[in-house]
């Protein structure tokens, strides 16, 4: 029988009621600022065992420079801005990929959630930087046995063979909105993320 779990992309109410009703919860604070160790372990303590978080991988691996976006960021970043986003595999690149694996640590997660704009397009730069970004991040995931998940905005759902070949291939999950798409399966992966955006205008593009 297949395990279904519900929850909310950060906590909407108290955690209590989350840990009472909910069986997940996708950390958006990931995404902005990750909170410091102390307070992720403390929110797994707190939980209940059952209880599972997954980690949303913070923007400055996904998000080029952004002025109304990155005004959110709480603290100083090192190197330059134009060297973040877009899984560039630099150093500053690779610098937030580490805070976002020791969040997913910390709070015990086994997925982490990549989240594309819509201004990263399926081109060849942005497969090569995705196709890169992920060999060189697969040591530390098969260490701590997390999976990847990557949900794509815009021009990618137009090529789904595109993106069945490149979850096959990597062991992607790829997270969708059920609402607007139908979603990719993976015989080599068990696991379907669905993340629902509602029945608005359309893709949000940072």
């Amino acid at each position: 029988m297949n395990k279904v779990l519900i929850g909310t992309c950060g906590f909407q109410k108290s955690r209590k009621l989350h840990y009472d009703r909910l069986d997940v919860v996708e950390l958006q604070q990931t995404f902005y600022n990750p909170p410091n160790s102390e307070t992720l372990r403390k929110w797994r303590k707190e939980a209940p065992s059952h209880f599972e978080f997954t980690v949303k991988a913070w923007m400055l691996i996904t998000h080029e420079y952004n002025k109304k976006l990155w005004s959110r960021l709480k603290r100083d970043i090192p190197g330059k801005v134009e060297n973040y986003g877009s899984f560039k595999a630099t150093d500053e690149v690779l610098w937030a990929w580490k805070e976002t694996l020791r969040s997913a640590i910390d709070v015990k997660s086994k997925i982490i959630v990549f989240q594309t704009p819509a201004s990263f397009k399926p081109e060849k730069r942005s497969l090569e930087n995705l196709i890169n970004f992920i060999e060189v991040i697969k040591h530390d995931i098969m260490k701590h046995d997390i999976k990847i998940a990557w949900e794509p905005r815009g021009e990618w759902w137009n090529k789904r063979n595109l993106l069945e070949k490149i979850s096959v291939e990597h062991n992607l999950i790829i997270v969708g909105d059920i609402l607007k798409n139908r979603l990719i399966e993976s015989e080599y992966n068990d696991i379907v993320y669905m993340r629902l955006h509602g029945l608005g205008s359309g893709e949000v593009n940072y």
